[in-house]
């Protein structure tokens, strides 16, 4: 899997924010089927930063209607990633 097609985009919400000012971690949606070591090499490479630790998790699709009919909205997966005291994401 390509480094750029792991990382799908960066979560840029207030809680996100704040972990990343407070505890140097950084929240993306990545692929489903990636996992930590390939996530932790996607950061390093597109960000050139020194990644600590990834924590994961996938999350659910919630049900949705739109009239009379009914679906789900996409599964997705989480990743949060700390980074060494001396790296930083300029996009936060």
């Amino acid at each position: 899997m390509d480094k750029y097609q792991v990382i799908i985009r960066p979560l840029i919400t207030e809680q996100g924010t704040f972990q990343s000012q407070a505890f140097s971690a950084y929240p993306f949606q990545v692929h489903l089927k990636a996992n930590k070591a390939q996530i932790k090499q996607a950061v390093e490479k597109i960000y050139n930063v020194k990644v600590k630790e990834v924590r994961t998790s996938n999350r659910k699709g919630k049900p949705r209607r739109r009239g009379a009919a009914t679906g789900m909205t996409a599964h997705w997966k989480k990743a949060v990633v700390v980074l060494d005291e001396d790296s930083h994401i300029d996009l936060f």
